[in-house]
């Protein structure tokens, strides 16, 4: 198949869009898994129940509310979740699989017992920006436009919460608990403070991904968890050392590069059934790809002493 330059442009336009939509999940996993070195599960009913609460409150009227309303879900999802670890007993693996197959029932319910909300004659937040940029050499780009606030204000949110007492204090949770406890900061607080930001991200990404796509499903967040992980492991490899804004710019850029891939095998009629091989592939690729960066001197070596015994 020949690519010309106005396909490629509209991939990599297509890859952007839904690159910033959800590397706001990714940014989440950056905050519970890399800071809280906590590995949240609930990620795919997380998601999916923020585009039902952004989906129900805009067809109600308020596309603004809604994604206040998908963050305040995102915000309980992650409490439940952190509530589970840290004053059940619940082991955090665990308490995440717990949480996401309970929210499968609640965000039917939330859906109105309908495994699909249909937005075509409903004011979004995207189409509300389209009317402010009819005018301006912006027109036609407004879902970018408003992924890229969206991604903005949340990543200038990283990099000022996680320098205040309490985003330090979450950071030394995750490096360890034990110290933090003899430092007299509660593990138990930071830890479901932390969970409760990090799934409003979530939710955030799946309110607005709802929203770009006029639709809900049941199953819009279904694999996300895997995307996400992905994306997080692209973005520390590429740019996984520095500071917190520099970490956070490396968790968009590998969503976009992981959307890239992804749309690009899409373009090739891949078949459907095969992207989710696609997304483990990639996975293993983005953790395996550091180890063996770091073996191939010693490899190479060994097959220099081969040819040369040969």
């Amino acid at each position: 198949m020949i690519v010309t330059l106005a396909t490629a442009l509209s991939l990599g336009e297509t890859a952007l869009k839904l690159g910033l939509i959800c590397s706001l999940t990714v940014l989440a996993l950056f905050l519970s898994y890399s800071m809280l070195n906590v590995c949240d599960l609930s990620t795919d009913g997380c998601f999916t129940l923020g585009a039902a609460v952004g989906a129900a409150v805009a067809v109600s009227g308020h596309p603004f509310l809604s994604i206040i309303a998908a963050m305040l879900a995102g915000i309980c999802s992650g409490f439940v979740t952190g509530f589970l670890q840290t004053k059940m007993g619940v082991d955090s693996l665990l308490a995440g699989i717990i949480v996401n197959t309970g929210l499968y029932s609640i965000n039917i319910a939330v859906m109105g017992g309908s495994s699909l909300i249909n937005m075509n004659r409903t004011d979004t937040v995207f189409s509300m920006m389209k009317d402010v940029l009819a005018d301006t050499p912006l027109k036609g780009r407004t879902d970018i436009i408003v992924a890229l606030i969206a991604v903005a204000a949340v990543v200038a949110f990283l990099v000022v919460f996680l320098k205040t007492r309490l985003g330090l204090a979450i950071r030394a949770t995750g490096n360890n608990a034990d110290m933090v406890k003899s430092s007299s900061i509660n593990p138990v607080f930071t830890t479901i403070i932390g969970l409760c930001i990090a799934n409003s991200f979530t939710a955030l990404s799946g309110c607005l991904l709802s929203q770009s796509q006029k639709s809900v499903d049941i199953n819009i967040g279904q694999g996300m968890v895997t995307i996400a992980l992905a994306s997080l492991l692209i973005g520390g490899t590429i740019l996984g050392k520095g500071g917190i804004f520099v970490r956070a710019v490396g968790m968009v850029l590998g969503s976009f590069i992981f959307r890239l891939v992804y749309t690009v095998a899409l373009r090739f009629n891949m078949p459907a059934f095969m992207l989710k091989l696609v997304s483990s592939v990639i996975v293993i690729l983005a953790i395996s790809g550091p180890y063996l960066k770091r073996q191939w001197p010693q490899l190479k070596r060994r097959m220099t002493h081969k040819k040369g015994g040969i």
